[in-house]
């Protein structure tokens, strides 16, 4: 069952930006903790960066970190995520989800019982 909703993804050249969103469906996910993950193929599901409800904690993975920007509007009940600099290796499949348990770390798929269905991002070199 598909909760969230990611938007924003698409074809960039090595260098250039995009700008994923998440939008709940169906639902809210006041006083979440949210995240997102990637999953290029073959490779398991990565985590990129992630942000707690106050928007006052953000956290990255060493290969975003400084391209990578994790926000959230909680009156428009959206993540965001700033994508800079993209890199050919940057290219997977982007999901957002919602942390639902503390069990497991941050950075950890355990604690996040909420995802979307994800958005393509593909970056040419």
């Amino acid at each position: 069952q598909v909760q969230l909703v990611e938007s924003g993804g698409g074809l960039v050249q090595a260098g250039g930006s995009l700008r994923l969103s998440c939008a709940p469906s169906g639902r809210t996910f006041s006083g979440y903790a949210m995240g997102w993950f990637r999953q290029a193929p073959g490779k398991e599901r990565e985590f990129v960066a992630a942000i707690n409800w106050y928007g006052t904690t953000t956290n990255y993975a060493d290969s975003v970190k400084g391209r990578f920007t994790i926000s959230r509007d909680n009156a428009k009940n959206t993540v965001y995520l700033q994508m800079n600099s993209l890199k050919p290796e940057d290219t997977a499949v982007y999901y957002c989800a919602a942390r639902s348990s503390l069990r497991g770390s941050y950075d950890s798929t355990v604690g996040y019982n909420y995802w979307g269905q994800g958005t393509q991002v593909t970056v040419s070199s």
